[in-house]
């Protein structure tokens, strides 16, 4: 069976009056006439029903994880039944798709659909009439399927049927009505009674879709004022991880997140810990708050064998911010930890944190006296471009950067990509002789020793046969989704990566990402 294809319609008119939904607090302005006068005799004004094109086409807006089904794929059934929506005829048309096709059917087609009926009603001089069943029928499903919608869905379809006349004492709009006033935050409480909601106030904004894809700091910061002692951990997970998805480095909740978890310690295992910690690692931020390590520590003590992942990825958090309890660095490099995960499914991410462990502890902790990591238990820790990197590579300027240095110096003078010994991978590598004159690549050994030992060093210090040895530079890509959000801080695996390499020798060059 072909698939209908859509009517070219015609340009509407500009609107000549807006049609708005009430705020809260506010009543429905009454329609000037009744729904089925508008849309069965299909006499609607134009400019009233044009206000429906000037609304974006609907995508779907889904907020963190999610069953599988609700989750649409480029070229998947949902997007298909989307595009039909978006093709269809008429009316009826529209109906069939929707209730023929309930296991495709999500909340975000349903504001498709109403903004597909308000098109056809204008696409045409004289637009086809709207059967009364229809619309009852459109109607009920989306009565009957308004309690699955996001805020942001809801809001859309109590805008679109206003503008499609139906009435405000109907069924459609009471119903929408009701959701949306089930999803409102809960009011303050007065002065006289205990400031009991403020989690659920907070877990209610994070789980906004326009906050969680549109963070503004000037939300987040009135967010703080709700006292910690008041939160739950999962609402305190909810907002370390949205400041860490959204890099945004905002001290004064990073400091309420520390605060509750030196106050809560013995309540949190390690699970939530890894998830309160992220933040502070990836935004390079270590907090005030004294007790901040000394609760990690016993934390770290209490809950180090139960389970093996958390532990890891709580270290690796406290790597980046140059951290380093060492009793918890002595069980990890143990061999029954060791033995322990090996085998296991986490087994290969934890061996590549172990190793950017080990790797930190030989080139920051220079008087550690435990045990390592054993070569053999050893991986490549960043041996190809970080995920954020690749991406998001149609946004970077690495491949302007790299024509330039191929006209200036050619090809043969510089390396793209290239991993080096422990396993970091390097943006743009190039060999410096003493004069200042860039090398071939391929008539040096672009990699310094490692590990690198302060033995050597002297060594090449007093050797006059090696001064001359050309330096190694590494040019440093500095895009925009490298530092916190609205700052010139790096984050904490950029700042981590910069620093070792440093540290192993090789000459840092960033370079800026040009103004747009």
């Amino acid at each position: 069976m072909r698939r209908p294809r859509g009517e070219p319609g015609s340009r509407a008119p500009r609107p000549t009056e807006r049609v708005t939904y009430a705020g809260p607090g506010e009543s429905w302005s009454p329609s000037p006439t009744s729904m089925l006068r508008i849309l069965l005799s299909a006499q609607t004004s134009p400019a009233r029903l044009s206000g429906l094109l000037l609304i974006p086409p609907v995508q779907p807006c889904y907020l963190g994880s999610s069953k599988s089904g609700d989750r649409p794929f480029g070229g998947g059934p949902v997007q298909g039944l989307q595009r039909l929506l978006e093709q269809a005829r008429s009316p009826g048309e529209l109906l069939r798709w929707l209730s023929q096709n309930p296991t495709k059917v999500r909340a975000h087609h349903y504001p498709v659909a109403l903004r597909r009926l308000g098109q056809l009603l204008v696409s045409q001089p004289r637009p086809p009439p709207v059967e009364k069943a229809t619309l009852q029928d459109l109607s009920q499903l989306i009565i009957r399927n308004c309690p699955s919608f996001d805020v942001h869905t809801i809001h859309v379809c109590l805008h679109l049927a206003v503008l499609l006349g139906f009435p405000s004492d109907g069924p459609l709009l009471c119903a929408l009505e009701r959701e949306r006033r089930s999803r409102l935050p809960p009011k303050a409480p007065s002065p006289h009674q205990p400031a009991a909601h403020g989690g659920q106030r907070l877990e209610t904004a994070l789980s906004c879709p326009h906050f969680l894809r549109y963070p503004r700091q000037h939300l987040i910061r009135s967010l703080a004022e709700a006292r910690p002692e008041e939160l739950t951990p999962h609402v305190m997970v909810l907002l370390a991880q949205h400041l860490a998805r959204h890099r945004l480095r905002e001290p004064q909740l990073l400091e309420a997140i520390a605060h509750f978890l030196v106050v809560e310690e013995a309540q949190l295992n390690s699970k939530v810990v890894q998830k309160l910690v992220l933040p502070f690692g990836r935004l390079n931020y270590l907090p005030l708050e004294q007790q901040f390590m000394p609760c990690l520590e016993r934390i770290l003590a209490r809950e180090a064998g139960v389970a093996p992942l958390a532990t890891v990825n709580i270290l690796m958090s406290l790597c980046q911010l140059q951290r380093f309890p060492s009793r918890a660095l002595q069980f990890v490099f143990s061999p029954s930890f060791i033995n322990h995960i090996s085998g296991t499914p986490p087994s290969l991410i934890v061996r590549r944190y172990l190793s950017l462990l080990d790797t930190a502890v030989e080139l920051e902790l220079p008087g550690y006296q435990g045990p390592r990591l054993p070569q053999r238990q050893r991986v490549p820790i960043f041996p190809q471009p970080l995920i954020t990197d690749r991406a998001r590579c149609k946004y970077s300027h690495k491949d302007i950067v790299a024509e330039g240095l191929r006209q200036l110096l050619g090809e043969e003078k510089y390396r793209q990509d290239l991993t080096v010994p422990p396993g970091y991978c390097t943006d743009f590598l190039l060999c410096v002789g003493s004069s200042g004159a860039v090398l071939p690549v391929r008539t040096q050994d672009p990699f310094l020793p490692y590990p690198p030992r302060s033995c050597q060093q002297d060594q090449a210090d007093s050797n006059p046969t090696t001064q001359g040895s050309p330096q190694r530079v590494v040019l440093m890509l500095r895009e925009r989704w490298h530092f916190c959000r609205e700052g010139r801080v790096l984050l904490g695996s950029r700042a981590l990566r910069e620093r070792h390499l440093g540290l192993m020798g090789y000459q840092l060059l960033p370079v800026p990402q040009p103004c747009s």
